[in-house]
């Protein structure tokens, strides 16, 4: 009898446990989802996408990619759930596009210059062709896209574009010259890494979120990128100056794309409210852009780094050393059956045009 008591105790004590366990995990889970309806307004169960971004969560970039997607529920009435991974959590960088055409992620943000020769029209954008400011260059690279929407794009929805500043040059090194240029090993995305090779520099090409490390250990000796970058992704800490090369600014272009059949899966209405958010988030991106590239410039002189102007005669030889790769570009799409000559020069003439505008 003192047996069967003590095996019923000890079987009552084991009920008792797994009870707890399951009111514990119960609280585990209504916890994590606390801040989750089950249903939307009209008790309908919610489409539910994902979304890859590869900025750091802490990024001005990712912060707008997750309002963007909260406003998309709000406007929906809960009707879509958009959950952001950040960071290349979900997809890396260069995975992103790939990763939503296979369905990885149902949306995804990243730049088209981190998957090299896959976009030959588009990779024009980012030519070095002076962008005056984050503004204008993310309202040239939106419109472009959208009016000429190549198929090299259409294995995807596009929803919109988006684009840094001018691209600048921050080194461990002052470079004055071309002269100091030549044989650096210079960071550099896409098609800016031919910039990098027409100035005499040695490209290296990695995303953003290896670059600091780059710059710490030595494998680069400088970067180019937006000003943003130097707080955005810390870069200002492993740099000491910053070359204002805005003579020859490039961009780098960044895409929101969403999968095909997930598209086509919409209710036509929800479509029409992400279509609209997009659009009113390309100046939300716009504005963001130029904000962070004035708080990326007082982080870096915070820290004493020295900005090093082009002489005037300098400007006029880095614009001559580039202006090869405008050409290239053009005869290359058009050898490819793109209106490569076309794409240019309403690129050119967007900038120009934007250039007089913050000069007045």
């Amino acid at each position: 009898m003192r047996m069967d008591k003590r095996k019923a105790d000890e079987m009552s004590r084991s009920q008792y446990g797994a009870v707890l366990f399951l009111l514990f995990a119960g609280w585990i889970v209504a916890a994590g989802c606390g801040k989750q309806e089950t249903t939307a307004a009209d008790g309908s169960r919610p489409v539910k996408l994902t979304y890859s971004v590869f900025f750091p969560p802490t990024h001005k970039q990712a912060k707008l990619a997750e309002a963007w997607a909260e406003e998309i529920g709000r406007r929906t009435q809960g009707k879509v759930r958009i959950t952001v991974f950040c960071g290349g959590s979900l997809t890396k960088a260069d995975q992103c596009y790939q990763g939503v055409v296979d369905g990885i992620s149902d949306i995804g943000m990243s730049a088209f210059a981190y998957t090299r020769g896959r976009f030959p029209l588009l990779e024009g954008l980012d030519l070095p062709v002076g962008y005056a400011d984050g503004v204008s260059a993310t309202r040239i690279v939106n419109e472009l896209c959208h009016a000429f929407l190549p198929k090299e794009i259409r294995d995807v929805k596009l929803l919109y574009v988006h684009a840094h500043g001018p691209g600048i040059l921050a080194s461990k090194r002052p470079m004055r010259t071309l002269a100091d240029l030549k044989g650096a090993k210079v960071r550099a995305t896409g098609f800016c890494a031919k910039v990098v090779e027409s100035l005499g520099g040695s490209p290296v090409s990695m995303p953003q979120g290896d670059t600091y490390e780059a710059l710490q250990k030595g494998v680069v000796d400088a970067t180019f990128c937006p000003v943003e970058t130097l707080k955005g992704w810390k870069q200002g800490e492993v740099i000491r100056n910053i070359t204002d090369s805005r003579c020859i600014g490039y961009t780098t272009s960044f895409f929101v794309v969403i999968n095909p059949a997930r598209w086509a899966s919409l209710p036509d209405e929800v479509k029409q409210i992400m279509e609209d958010v997009s659009k009113e988030w390309v100046e939300r991106h716009a504005q963001a852009w130029n904000e962070a590239d004035d708080e990326g410039l007082a982080f870096a002189r915070s820290l004493d780094r020295e900005v090093v102007p082009l002489d005037p005669s300098e400007q006029v030889l880095w614009r001559k050393q580039v202006e090869p790769l405008l050409r290239e570009y053009a005869e290359r799409a058009e050898a490819k059956g793109l209106p490569g000559k076309d794409f240019l020069n309403r690129l050119t003439t967007a900038v120009r045009e934007a250039q007089e505008g913050s000069s007045r």
